[in-house]
């Protein structure tokens, strides 16, 4: 039997079509070889960050400068003890962490890490990445209460109050972004951000969002903000606040699943800065040069590749000013987190969106940018 009849075969012993198969292939490759690695590094690059700020070394005994530490730390974390306290509802305090992890997991489906990397870009991308997310909140609210724990509960309840309501900042914060490419596909709104030459000169340029008017640079610091505040990281990390409630929602979790919490608390650090990178920052885009129309025509390949680093770099460097900020600003209140989202950030979002569409609608959809290029031009 030759290898295409075993693959049919095979379809048709578990009774699923190829499209299936390749999805659940894509998907473990998505969480094997983006999310789990990611997140597994980024703690060892968070400690070596908060050791450099402490004047420490940080971790330095497993592999070279400590670099595989994040490996031992996972078989550690395996051969814990898989405690279950005593009067909590084992069913939800295990679907707890896979929903937390699903919610950050998927959303890599979606991202467009360069314009041959896109795992499903899909005509509603950023709704996708919307919708999927959402499955955190009530995996954090689900593990707080199950576990039958006063302090596990209040972080809980600290944390669906901040979610919910930091999610209308965020989602107002994207809206200008689809005013401007007209679209709610990530890879559309990514390729608006370049520039397209001829033989006569320059034909297209929108440079990056972030500075197609004053409106969308207020919204990409808006976005930020709001993504600090949905990933729970400092200032605005009141559901695990060690201070006040031992450790908040994941109190009573040990083992893989404290591990899962952490993991996909990372991941979605991630997401949210190539979310910040793909629609304000350009995605892969790089300022003047469009690597499709160069006067050596280079393999897709390579493309790939060079675009994947550029997207890269700038998500990375966004995830190490969220590490940055996570020992340089103090906790916020209760009442300050839920006064700055519906006192100042949703006012200001609404004030963007509008000024945006006004934008828009007087200047013809052109750029800063692209005004100055007419002025300069004649």
């Amino acid at each position: 039997m030759n290898s295409a009849n075993f693959a049919n075969s095979l379809q048709t012993w578990i009774g699923i079509g190829p499209l299936w198969i390749w999805a659940i292939v894509s998907a473990l490759a998505v969480l094997f070889l983006l999310a789990l690695p990611f997140g597994g590094f980024a703690t060892y690059v968070e400690r070596k960050i908060a050791a450099d700020m402490q004047d420490r070394v940080g971790p330095n005994r497993v592999g070279p400068y400590g670099i595989l530490q994040f490996i031992a730390d996972a078989f550690k974390m395996l051969g814990k003890e898989d405690f279950i306290p005593l009067g909590c509802d084992k069913f939800l305090f295990n679907l707890a962490p896979v929903l937390v992890v699903m919610g950050a997991c998927a959303a890599f489906a979606a991202l467009p890490l360069s314009k041959y990397l896109i795992g499903a870009d899909v005509n509603i991308g950023i709704l996708f990445i919307l919708s999927v997310t959402t499955l955190i909140a009530p995996g954090i609210l689900l593990g707080s209460w199950s576990s039958a724990n006063k302090w596990s509960l209040l972080g809980g309840l600290r944390a669906a109050a901040q979610i919910v309501s930091y999610e209308i900042p965020v989602a107002l914060s994207i809206l200008p972004v689809i005013l401007i490419s007209g679209s709610l596909q990530i890879g559309r709104m990514v390729e608006l951000q370049g520039w397209s030459w001829t033989a006569e000169g320059l034909k297209q340029f929108h440079f990056w969002n972030a500075f197609h008017n004053p409106f969308t640079f207020i919204s990409m610091i808006l976005l930020f903000i709001g993504g600090l505040a949905e990933t729970n990281r400092i200032p605005f990390d009141l559901p695990e606040a060690e201070s006040e409630l031992v450790s908040g929602f994941n109190t009573e979790f040990s083992g893989m699943r404290f591990g899962l919490y952490a993991l996909a608390e990372f991941a979605d650090v991630f997401v949210m800065c190539a979310i910040v990178t793909a629609l304000y920052l350009g995605g892969w885009q790089i300022p003047f040069l469009n690597l499709d129309e160069l006067w050596v025509t280079l393999p897709t390949f390579l493309i790939a590749l060079i675009q994947l680093t550029v997207f890269l770099a700038k998500t990375f460097t966004l995830v190490f000013v969220v590490m940055w900020l996570r020992w340089t600003l103090p906790r916020l209140r209760v009442d300050q987190l839920m006064g700055l989202c519906w006192k100042g950030l949703v006012p200001i979002a609404l004030f963007n969106v509008l000024g945006t569409a006004a934008w828009m609608w007087i200047f013809k959809g052109q750029s800063i940018a692209q005004l100055l290029y007419k002025l300069v031009s004649g």
